[in-house]
């Protein structure tokens, strides 16, 4: 079979054949021409040899290259009629060939009927001349149409009917109001979009830590922290609601809005510790999921002492704890046991604590007709005592050879001397007639003496733990051993210094205690 190439350049006209049309001086027939030429005018040259044949279906013969011939127009002009004498060629090759002429005037010719310069250069009726053609150009490798200088642009404006003008003038106006109608319903679109994600998020659960702090607390073992929640959603709808949040300050899930957050009860952790439920209350407003509340809501939870924890608070961290806290009412119960026994418990060691405490001031406490006073506690468990009438000593334990201190009530008016070697340490009035004495040896200063060898008793008398357990007595611990015989009493003694440290610490311990007798 033959092969044949087409090639179209408008509707109504191919190239490789002429279009004949008695009627190419018409007006519309002229305008359609001159946009096919500035269509055809556009293309680079072309060349045969670029385009692929078959060989056995195609033979080109080589033919002078016949003139193109110039616009149909400018032909009028001249008083030619190319036009014609093309057709009568036209007719005259359709005869030799044994085809009758179309009834319409228009014949195609086949390219294999024409010289291969004069099927693609020869010149259309009523456009002009046709590019001429590089035999070298192939098919697929046609080149991209130039593209027209200012001054050709202008040309054709010129030459371009007004009513071409309007009907191009009309569709870049009809493709700017596309885009622009495009690109409105694009925004549009976008605003729309955007106002869907703004009402989807209206309606979405967000989820939004606190701040707490509660010492000891493992809501995996204990039970969760109540959180009263209050305030208005995004929809205006009123909340009002308990939810329940861990150690951390993590499970609050609402709608975006504005809410009021305060501890509903205590929670109680897996040792039955009740916590002290703080009165804060915190405003926020939700806006995102992931939110973090805990610089606008923190809550501190603090451990009071067990004893003073009350029946009324661990039944109502119990009934929260079985309403979320924890999974079950089953573990409700074991925690809400575990908080009774505990403060059970801190009560029961309290109340030994005092039992004991009474006792010891019982046996702390001294009296003889005329006045009674409290042994100091520090001294009590150290110290023991001996009385005759209104004369009371208090002695180290286990020496009765070593006296603190020795009490004599004395009457208003009568004159005091101590035993040898004891200096009066202070004196309280009883306000019925009689004075009470406090006498007894200076030990910061005859401890540093005796142990320096400056003393008659030798050293032996006083063992080193015995001599440093009567300087603490007798200071209350304030000023160590070293600093007492080093530097404030000194190797060379000094009584009055060292008696201005007992005195001193009697009267703040002791003396305060001597009252009169009932």
């Amino acid at each position: 079979m033959e092969s044949r190439f087409w090639v179209q350049c408008c509707p109504d006209i191919e190239l490789g054949g002429y279009m004949k049309d008695e009627t190419t001086g018409q007006e519309d027939a002229a305008q359609d021409a001159e946009a096919c030429a500035e269509a055809l005018e556009s293309l680079d040259r072309l060349s045969l040899d670029e385009v692929a044949f078959d060989d056995s279906s195609v033979d080109v013969q080589d033919e002078p290259e016949i003139e193109a011939q110039p616009d149909d127009r400018d032909a009028k002009d001249d008083g030619a009629a190319p036009a014609e004498d093309e057709a009568g060629h036209e007719e005259s090759e359709c005869e030799a060939d044994g085809q009758p002429g179309s009834d319409t005037s228009e014949e195609t010719i086949l390219l294999d009927n024409l010289p291969a310069e004069d099927s693609l250069t020869r010149e259309l009726p009523g456009l002009g001349s046709a590019p001429a053609v590089d035999e070298t150009i192939a098919m697929g490798d046609i080149p991209l149409p130039s593209v027209p200088s200012a001054r050709e642009a202008e040309v054709r404006h010129r030459k371009m009917s007004p009513k071409r003008r309007n009907l191009m003038v009309a569709g870049v106006v009809a493709v700017v109001l596309v885009a622009g109608g495009a690109g409105y319903a694009a925004w549009n679109g976008y605003r729309q979009e955007q106002a869907a994600v703004v009402a989807a998020n209206a309606h979405t659960m967000m989820s939004v830590q606190i701040g707490v702090h509660a010492a000891g607390l493992d809501c995996s073992t204990g039970s969760k922290i109540p959180v009263q929640v209050s305030g208005q959603d995004s929809d205006g709808s009123s909340v009002s609601e308990t939810l329940y949040v861990d150690e951390h300050g993590r499970g609050i899930k609402l709608l975006p809005g504005d809410y009021t957050f305060s501890i509903a009860a205590s929670p109680i952790a897996a040792d039955g510790t009740i916590y002290t439920v703080p009165t804060t209350k915190a405003q926020v407003t939700v806006k995102s999921d992931g939110q973090d509340l805990s610089a606008q809501a923190t809550f501190k939870l603090k451990v009071p002492s067990a004893d003073t924890v009350t029946d009324d608070q661990i039944d109502a961290a119990a009934k929260y704890a079985e309403e979320g806290g924890v999974n079950s009412a089953a573990v409700a119960k074991v925690l809400q046991q575990a908080a009774t026994a505990r403060r059970d418990t801190a009560t029961n060691a309290v109340s030994s604590r005092k039992a004991q405490a009474a006792r010891d001031a019982d046996a702390r406490h001294k009296a003889t007709d005329l006045y009674q006073l409290d042994i100091p506690v520090e001294w009590y468990g150290k110290v023991a005592t001996w009385q005759n009438g209104n004369t009371l000593c208090i002695y180290l334990d286990g020496d009765t050879n070593t006296p603190l201190v020795t009490l004599v009530a004395v009457r208003d008016g009568e004159t005091f001397t101590p035993d040898d070697g004891d200096t009066v340490l202070g004196t309280v009035s009883l306000g019925n007639g009689y004075t009470v004495y406090a006498s007894g040896p200076v030990y910061p200063y005859v401890i540093p003496q005796t142990v320096n060898g400056h003393t008659q008793n030798p050293v032996s008398t006083y063992p080193m733990d015995t001599a440093i357990e009567l300087v603490e007595l007798t200071t209350g611990n304030r000023y160590t051993y070293s600093q007492i015989k080093n530097d404030l009493v000194g190797k060379d003694g000094n009584a009055d210094a060292a008696t201005k440290l007992e005195t001193d610490y009697l009267a703040q311990i002791l003396l305060p205690s001597i009252k009169a007798q009932d």
